[in-house]
């Protein structure tokens, strides 16, 4: 079979403006970026569209570090519905660079299920991330200045909060000093990089409902605070404004396509292991708008994004899928039983039976949420027949829907079955109104206990000193009845990334807790994560190169 990037050259792409009129979206309010990528209108959303809307989806079992195919089943489901005559449109994150060039490679899909033009999706795309990066620094700069220019009046800040970005993995900038050298370098201090996809900006820019909501989170996001203990904001610091300017392009969601040339929105990167791991509430409600379905997907397995996706943006945009996919593999359910990394590709079904317990411990979750669930299981070339009839009986005696995904060798047509199950599973009894795992009222203590204890199976529930620190802030400033958003590993429902399978009754410490007052969250720092990764031993990037004029090694 083709690789992806081949079979992604070997489709002719329509022109973007054609993709947008198949979809009824008036081409006087898209914006061409190139002839196969647009800039869509975010005012072209219909509230009452939205709320009639089959929105579906897509999350996963706990992935191999190969990752487990969710934005392929994702496609794949979109294509498969367009196939049996539904008007699908699927809505997904941009890709960072981080993972591109470091360990998993692209985000655009795989084989015969890929949004495009893949290569620019892939790399610097609409220049959202750039945007993103650009907005976070300046704000970085900007309070830099501030405290150089007002050092000598007493004007300055005990604590600073914010640190800077960059969408690269670089494990040499989580801790860094500032300000060496001369006085006129600024002041010398502690600081440190994340990664893009954890800035509050992005977090901010997919939970905006517009331009005005916008402006006001960067007005809000707390930078610091004073030599007399009062919180101080990017409006106290007096350039929301420059801010939002930075920003403009970047709030329109992007319009692409598939390849069967179906519409698809792409907007905003957040990971789901550091930050909330969804796209856009405004990419998500454009597809809404413009399809009868909506396919969206939440990063990692389904304890991480699955729950941010119900508790954070659901929470905060009042939408709620009328069913849930959960994605398995072989290769993961093989790992969850046991098997090493690098022979889950055999054939071992004692170990799929085992590792099965992982896929039930999601299942039970999403149940909790009041979401109907059914089971893709994605096939790779190596997956035996009788490995998948296993899965397939184990789903039908829990009264689960399964169907086999063969999108990625097939497109469309591989993924009917899947399709014809999610419209008769939602036809014939849709999600019951979504059961959040907590209340707004909850203390911030409550709300990580009912997530690490009720979901991810935990026990005990400790916090190190600074996390404690940042609880008795978080009540001083008011924000406790903000969502949480726990980054923790995504290898394993613990904080360990080899604990494997359906663990439970494990400590979950957090260390810290980092208040994102713009977006309206807290994010809870669990175990040894990392919000600025590192690369591998052999990153992606050894093997991207451009031959011939056209660009190889991209995935």
């Amino acid at each position: 079979m083709k690789s992806d990037i081949e079979i992604a050259r070997s489709i002719e792409l329509k022109k973007i403006k054609k993709v947008a009129m198949d979809a009824d979206i008036p081409l006087e309010h898209i914006s061409n970026y190139g002839r196969y990528i647009a800039k869509v209108d975010e005012k072209l959303i219909d509230d009452e569209k939205v709320r009639n809307n089959n929105l579906i989806l897509v999350t996963a079992i706990t992935p191999t570090k190969a990752g487990i195919g969710k934005t392929t089943v994702s496609i794949g489901l979109a294509l498969g519905l367009n196939k049996i005559g539904k008007k699908a449109i699927v809505a997904l994150r941009e890709p960072s660079l981080g993972p591109c060039f470091g360990m998993k490679g692209g985000a655009a899909g795989g084989g015969y299920a890929q949004v495009l033009p893949m290569e620019k999706i892939n790399l610097h795309f609409t220049g959202d991330f750039h945007a993103i990066t650009s907005a976070h620094n300046m704000i970085s700069a900007l309070l830099d200045n501030y405290m150089y220019q007002n050092r000598d009046n007493g004007i300055g800040l005990k604590e600073v909060l914010w640190k800077r970005v960059l969408d690269v993995n670089d494990r040499s900038l989580r801790y860094i000093v500032t300000g060496l050298g001369p006085k006129t370098n600024g002041i010398t201090q502690e600081s440190g990089f994340d990664i893009t996809p954890a800035s509050e900006i992005m977090a901010i820019l997919c939970l905006s409902t517009d331009e005005d909501d916008l402006r006001r989170r960067i007005e809000n996001i707390l930078l610091g605070f004073t030599y007399e203990g009062n919180p101080f904001t990017v409006k106290d610091l007096g350039v929301a404004g420059a801010i939002t300017v930075l920003l403009k392009d970047a709030l329109s969601p992007n319009l692409v396509q598939t390849t069967e040339h179906t519409p698809a929105f792409i907007h905003g990167g957040p990971f789901a292991n550091i930050a909330h791991g969804c796209n856009s509430i405004l990419a998500t409600k454009l597809a809404m708008t413009f399809g009868d379905y909506t396919i969206t997907e939440a990063g990692f397995g389904a304890d991480l994004g699955a729950e941010k996706f119900y508790n954070i943006k659901c929470r905060k945009a009042g939408i709620a899928p009328k069913l849930t996919v959960l994605v398995v593999t072989a290769r993961a359910l093989k790992m969850h039983g046991g098997v090493s990394q690098d022979k889950i590709k055999e054939a071992n079904l004692e170990a799929l039976k085992k590792g099965i317990a992982n896929m039930d411990k999601h299942l039970r979750n999403l149940h909790s949420f009041g979401q109907q669930v059914v089971v893709a299981f994605n096939r790779y070339g190596d997956d035996s027949n009788e490995e998948i009839a296993y899965v397939r009986q184990h789903c039908e005696d829990q009264g689960v829907g399964f169907a086999v995904n063969n999108a990625f060798t097939d497109g469309g047509e591989g993924a009917k079955e899947l399709a014809q199950l999610v419209v008769e599973t939602i036809e014939k009894q849709p999600s019951e109104p979504l059961n959040h795992t907590y209340v707004d009222e909850d203390t911030v203590e409550e709300k990580v206990s009912k997530v690490a204890c009720n979901l991810y199976g935990a026990n005990l529930i400790t916090y190190g000193a600074t996390a404690r620190k940042k609880l008795k802030m978080i009540e001083t400033l008011g924000y406790t009845r903000f969502p949480i958003c726990i980054a923790k590993t995504q290898y394993s429902f613990s904080t360990d990334p080899k604990l494997y399978g359906a663990v439970n009754d494990f400590e979950f410490h957090v260390q810290d807790i980092v208040i994102n007052a713009g977006a309206e969250m807290l994010v809870v720092i669990a175990g040894e994560i990392m919000r600025m990764p590192g690369l591998p031993k052999e990153p992606q990037a050894l093997h991207i190169d451009i031959v011939n004029g056209e660009i190889e090694g991209l995935s």
